[in-house]
This record gives structure tokens, sequence and C-alpha cells, in this order.
């Protein structure tokens, strides 16, 4: 099934748009090159709340409401406190090139995933571990052998963590065990042709999965179904769904092939929405 609606335009002028989330009305995001997390207004009007010179990816909010980005280029999670300078968490140790997105859960913890190798050097893909930060600091792999772990999203339960393994074309689920750890694991979607990004999950237990190289937003279901198919002119990295009614899908794309230099020169980033059926997960 194919979505006949065309995407409307809400915001363009971005390097490499990504980690989008929905909060306290606006969509926020991360634009790697130009170093920026940005909140978004409904009518498009974007604000720059952080600046991280290491190229910002997963976003994520500690209880207390403190906004925690992840620095992709230094591997770091930093924590924005207010108007102080953000504290850091280091990542080195265990992340074996750039960190990438995250997904926390109602305690504050963060899973953070990284690319496991050096895709800019040519290196073959190899596989690397998922990490978990706890809001006091401290730092753990809670998994391991997964094959470029990006997008992730936790049910709305808070039992389950779905992770986009985008070089091993698949959804790969966890049990959420009572210290944070990861158990059970097991393939949620199989793909064929389809390296999945960044993700998000709806109130029917379906996720929306970006699909750079088909160009295209996904609607999964557990086994791999797909209901429902957008496509988009330039490659998405990831996706949100918000709005009032939850019901908005926001869609972050840029020319993943493009270095940053030429984005930077030439920012056709930028973000689209489609109404849909079935709203975000609360």
């Amino acid at each position: 099934m194919t979505n006949e609606q065309t995407p409307t335009l809400l915001l363009k002028g971005l390097t490499c748009p990504d980690g989008a989330r929905w909060r306290d009305g606006h969509l926020w995001l991360s634009d790697f090159f130009s170093g920026r997390v940005l909140k978004i207004a409904p009518d498009g009007s974007a604000e720059t709340v952080a600046e991280v010179p290491g190229r910002p990816s997963g976003l994520g909010w500690l209880p207390d409401g403190s906004l925690q980005v992840v620095s992709m280029t230094d591997l770091r999670l930093l924590r924005f406190r207010g108007s102080d300078a953000p504290t850091a968490v280091d990542l080195s140790a265990l992340a074996t090139f750039h960190t990438n997105d995250m997904v926390m859960d109602a305690r504050g913890r963060a899973y953070i995933g990284n690319c496991g190798f050096d895709y800019t050097a040519g290196e073959a893909p190899a596989p690397t571990v998922l990490i978990l930060v706890t809001p006091h600091g401290q730092v753990r792999a809670v998994a391991d052998d997964l094959m470029f772990p990006n997008g992730m999203v936790i049910s709305a339960d808070g039992k389950t963590l779905i992770v986009a393994e985008t070089y091993g074309s698949r959804l790969t689920a966890f049990d959420i065990e009572a210290d944070g750890g990861l158990a059970n694991r097991r393939t949620w979607a199989q793909f064929d042709n389809v390296f999945p990004d960044g993700l998000c999950l709806d109130a029917e237990g379906a996720v929306w999965v970006a699909s750079p190289t088909g160009q295209e937003v996904l609607r999964v279901h557990q086994g791999g179904e797909i209901s429902q198919r957008i496509g988009i002119d330039q490659q998405p990295t990831c996706c949100a769904l918000g709005g009032d009614d939850g019901r908005t899908l926001f869609i972050l794309s840029t020319l993943l092939t493009a270095s940053p230099e030429q984005l930077l020169a030439d920012p056709i980033g930028r973000v689209d929405t489609v109404r849909v059926a079935v709203a975000g997960a609360r």
C-alpha cells in the first residue's frame, strides 16, 4: 500500500537532519554538519537550542527535563542543564566509531548506538555493541554483535526495545530487564534490500522506518509486513510522529552521498510532513 499524499514541506536549509523527537509541542532534531540542535514550531520556525561541534545525533531528556545529546565524532553523551556548559559522559571505551542514535526510557536510562566501523575510510562492516548510560553516568554494553545499531524505539509499556540494524537489514527486539539490561534477543522484522535508519512507534505497535536507499518511509509490523509506504525525492534519515493529535508524520531527509562540505555549501536537508491514520505511541 502506498500513501498517495504528497509530503508537505515544513523546513528546508538543513545539512543532514536526524534524531527527531516530538516534545512539548515542537519537533526537535539534530543537524549533523551545522552542529546544531533545533526546536521547530508547527509553523516551521526554528530555534537553535544547543550547539555541538562534535556533530549532534540522538536526543533525549532526563526525568528533570535536562536535554541529552549524543556527540558523534568525539564519542560522548552531552548533558545540558539550563545555561550551564554541558557535562559529558565518555563513551570511547565501547564505541568503535561514531556514536549515533539514542532512545531513553522513563527512568532516564539512555541506549546509544554506534557505527562500529569507519565507513568513511571504506572499512568493511563490523559488528559492535549497544551502550547503556544511566542517569548517574555509568556506562556499560548491554548487547553485542549488532550491525550498525541505529534508530531505536521503546514500547509504550517500557518493556521492549527495538533497534534498527542498518547493515543487518533488520529490526531487532530485546526485553528490557529491571536493571536496564537487554535479554531475549529476536528478529522483529527482516528486510530485503532495506537498510533501516531512524524509527518511530505508533499506537498500534507498528514502526515507521526510514529507508534511505529506497527513498521512502515504511510502516512495518512485527514479523516484517509492510502496510504502508510513503515515497520522498531525497533520502530519509528518520521520522517522528507528533502534532496536536499525534498523527503528523515528520520525515527528515537529505543526500547521504554528499560530503559535509557539499551540504554546508548547499544545505538541501529538509523536514516534510504527512498526515497518517494512526497516532504516535504515548
